[in-house]
């Protein structure tokens, strides 16, 4: 089987961990790998973008050219819907998401640490779904520890479109009692943001002033996508075939990871692996005219909440008359350093495992 990889950036640079870039814990080169792994196993890796995918005629813009395929794997990740908030569209360049591991993970930290003491940092939740439902919190507590042990006097007030935390809750709640300097805000969507002003304001008609924000916008699934007319009906997500990964509007085109929808489980790193490994082996199959295996994905996620503990979530899951079904979730009883150390081992495993 020939495999093309159509991937427009050099690097790669793992979400996980980069919020703890933010409290300098982790630098982001720590966090920046290369594709040799993957020559090495025989991928064609081409540093660029698929810009349009036409169904009917299998075959996949590139530049001025084309590539056929016979099976084509799409992971979009998610775009952000800049439209829903008033000021963020013109004004990208200075309100950071930096969800998105990369130059803005480390814009973000800049900000942060040139911060005046006493100064207000604001973080700001979208409605879920969006990549990584624990993330935002994680990383609270990572600009809550840095204030607490940089500048004492500030805090940070977290606006969360949603009506509790959405992950880990009962984890993240016994953290932040380590963190006074956490301003948690529930049901506080934010609709427009003034950079001028700085301050943010939320449909309740709130004004909220800040001297650092981190607005992480609303998310969908990325713009390929939507243009192949992947998405369903909601305009956002994919629904595929649970146990294929096939989109249930295109045959012979799969897709994976966080712009899915459909399946009970999160839009986390874990889960976008476990999807790759199961449609590879799909499409092994169907190209050779067999029948895939029902495989279920499974999902541990990790959330640091200081400098040296961690919490953690396992989720199983399991196919039932073709649908993925959860049968089983487990949170770690507290947060700890040895969680912490196992999260360590997970992240160069998966490395590995995903960049050879």
């Amino acid at each position: 089987i020939e495999v093309i990889l159509l991937e427009p950036n050099r690097t790669f640079v793992s979400c996980p961990f980069s919020n703890l870039v933010l409290s300098g814990v982790r630098t982001i080169d720590s966090l920046t790998f290369d594709y040799r792994g993957l020559r090495r196993h025989g991928v064609s890796v081409r540093h660029e973008a698929a810009t349009a995918i036409e169904p009917d005629t299998r075959r996949v813009r590139v530049g001025e050219g084309y590539l056929q395929y016979d099976r084509l794997i799409v992971s979009p990740g998610v775009e952000f819907q800049w439209e829903q908030v008033e000021g963020l569209a013109e004004n990208q360049d200075k309100v950071l998401h930096a969800w998105k591991a990369g130059p803005q993970t480390v814009q973000l930290a800049a900000q942060l640490q040139s911060m005046p003491d006493g100064g207000v940092f604001v973080l700001t939740i979208p409605p879920a779904a969006y990549r990584c439902p624990p993330g935002p919190y994680e990383r609270t507590c990572q600009v809550a520890w840095y204030l607490k042990n940089n500048k004492p006097k500030s805090k940070v007030i977290v606006l969360d479109a949603n009506q509790n935390i959405i992950s880990k809750t009962g984890l993240f709640r016994a953290a932040w009692r380590d963190y006074p300097n956490i301003d948690y805000r529930a049901s506080n969507k934010v609709v427009k943001v003034d950079p001028s002003a700085r301050e943010v304001t939320t449909d309740f008609g709130d004004k909220v002033k800040y001297d650092v924000v981190n607005l992480i916008p609303p998310q969908r699934a990325g713009t390929i996508a939507v243009q192949a007319d992947l998405v369903g009906a909601d305009k956002r997500w994919c629904e595929v075939n649970h146990v294929t990964y096939e989109s249930v509007k295109h045959r012979d085109i799969h897709v994976i990871g966080d712009s899915t929808i459909g399946l009970p489980v999160p839009k986390s790193g874990n889960i976008a692996n476990a999807m790759g490994k199961i449609c590879a082996v799909a499409v092994a199959h169907l190209l050779a005219g067999k029948q895939p295996p029902a495989l279920p994905p499974g999902n541990t996620c990790y959330s640091w909440v200081n400098d040296r503990e961690a919490i953690a979530v396992v989720n199983a899951y399991k196919i039932d008359g073709g649908k993925v079904v959860q049968i089983e979730q487990k949170l770690t009883p507290g947060q700890s350093v040895a969680v912490a150390q196992n999260s360590v081992g997970w992240a160069a495993s998966i490395w590995n495992d995903i960049l050879g």
